[in-house]
């Protein structure tokens, strides 16, 4: 193979953007780095809520928050709130939080001490002890001393990938733009040799990261590096997109209101609110579609509907040959749980960590760079899955095939550790970590039999002051805490006016 000293990215967006940006600041006077995109191809542009791990990609790459939430027209997200996936009655909602729960000891996670409490009386709810879910419930928001409240972005993704493009250029990312016409492979070693364009320019590289998205026209027009279909797991595959006015003062939190064939979410920025309608077709026609998000919309729309298809699942190889996949060409995890632009993240930071030593692309490389890809990705398959199987609706065609699906048995083994002794294990770094497995599983009705027995070893006098100093310490905080917008106006408002 040849020494890798030119990288091409084929397709902008939040993918392209984003790995530009980080390649730029951390590799720009080592490799000649062009992107190539076209402004007559659109992008999804949808993935505007994310989870806490971006706040590390922006500080990688240099980005002062407030700035980069000023230009995104961004807003604080401290979780999300799941609206009837449970039973689907009115009261039916739980909250998923990017904190921790109460105070965990070595042997056992809080949950094990909140289960004796119930035991002996004390029947406050499990969400009074997580300060962002508190702090979300009342709408409030600020930094804290010692990073004590964890928080994501609620983003424009179109404004976040120009934003990222000013950096990427400033940095030494060239920009082309044009469609791409044809994939040039060399004849003898099967690479990618070059991106050639409709205007007859021909981009070389010697290495190329397919941002292509859906269409995938490196890794799977080109290279044909296959596809793990997991609809039989998450069987939503079309969405519909609608961008309204804002109704109410933005809230610190996503919606994800579930429906008799799949779920909508409600996305709130400074300057208007995202919405959107995920479905199963084999339950829920496209007009069928249209006319439920239409009539469920709080502000009045300002956008055309966005329709989407998609198939939820991986790329078997990311990368292949001198190409990585990066964005929804290397696969797509529906957006129930916000880990699209984490995905991208995750995959940018792997291959700078992986950038082939001394020029050349090594097999090894691209064998751990797959496998660790994969592996995250099977490992928030198995999360989303859990939000769909762990349901007591059977109100409908749609609920009740979910509720009989056959699910992994990586995801069967920890749904029943968790249902006969509250015990959660997180496994090789994944994402999600134990306190987001308790508040989903318990949200949708999977309580533990048992507990550690390490809880009932506090006597009640020292299991009342646990607990209740805990609920304590969380309504004291967030009594503190300013409102959301109040915060908001201050630390990183948009110019309105530009």
């Amino acid at each position: 193979m040849k020494p890798v000293q030119r990288i091409v990215i084929a397709g902008g967006g939040t993918a392209g953007w984003m790995a530009a940006a980080a390649i730029a600041h951390n590799m720009g006077e080592t490799v000649d780095l062009t992107l190539v995109e076209s402004d007559a191809i659109g992008t999804v542009g949808v993935g505007e809520s994310t989870i806490p791990p971006l706040a590390t990609f922006n500080r990688v790459i240099g980005v002062k928050e407030a700035d980069f939430m000023a230009a995104t027209n961004a807003t604080f997200k401290l979780g999300i709130w799941f609206e009837g996936w449970r039973t689907g009655a009115a009261d039916d909602r739980y909250f998923h939080s990017f904190g921790i729960t109460g105070r965990d000891h070595w042997t056992a996670g809080f949950q094990h001490f909140w289960l004796h409490g119930r035991e002996k009386g004390h029947h406050q709810p499990y969400d009074d002890y997580c300060l962002e879910l508190v702090a979300a419930r009342e709408e409030k928001f600020a930094h804290l001393p010692d990073n004590r409240l964890n928080y994501a972005f609620q983003l424009d993704a179109t404004a976040y990938g120009r934003f990222l493009r000013r950096l990427a250029e400033q940095n030494g990312a060239r920009r082309v733009e044009g469609r791409i016409a044809e994939v040039e492979l060399d004849g003898a070693s099967g690479d990618i040799a070059a991106l050639k364009l409709e205007s007859g320019e021909r981009i070389e590289g010697d290495l190329f990261i397919d941002c292509t998205g859906f269409r995938a026209l490196l890794i799977d027009g080109a290279l044909h590096a296959g596809f793990e279909d997991w609809t039989h797991w998450l069987p939503c595959d079309s969405a519909i997109a609608i961008q309204t006015e804002s109704g109410r003062p933005a809230p610190p939190f996503t919606r994800a209101m579930a429906h008799d064939a799949g779920w909508q979410w409600r996305i709130p920025l400074q300057h208007r609110t995202g919405n959107g309608l995920v479905y199963c077709s084999r339950y829920l026609s496209r007009d069928d579609a249209l006319a439920r998000i239409e009539g469920n919309l709080e502000g009045a729309a300002i956008t055309s509907p966005n329709f989407l298809r998609f198939t939820t699942g991986a790329r078997r190889r990311q990368w292949h040959r001198n190409c990585v996949a990066i964005g929804l060409s290397g696969g797509f995890m529906e957006p129930l749980e916000s880990t699209s632009i984490h995905l991208i993240q995750r995959a940018i930071l792997r291959l700078i960590r992986m950038m082939p030593a001394g020029g050349v692309i090594s097999e090894r490389d691209i064998a751990e760079f797959n496998d660790q890809q994969l592996l995250d990705m099977e490992q928030i398959r198995d999360f989303l899955i859990l939000h769909y199987k762990a349901t007591e609706r059977r109100d409908s065609a749609f609920w009740r095939h979910c509720a009989a699906m056959e699910i992994p048995d990586s995801l069967a083994q920890k749904i029943e550790l968790f249902r006969e002794t509250g015990r959660v294990f997180r496994r090789n770094e994944e994402l999600f970590a134990e306190n987001s497995w308790v508040q989903v599983m318990m949200g949708q009705g999977i309580v533990p039999q048992r507990y550690h027995p390490i809880a009932a070893k506090l006597g009640e006098a020292e299991l009342d002051r646990l607990l209740s100093g805990l609920r304590q310490d969380v309504a004291r905080t967030v009594a503190s805490l300013p409102s959301h917008t109040d915060y908001i106006a201050r630390y990183c408002a948009a110019d309105t006016t530009a």
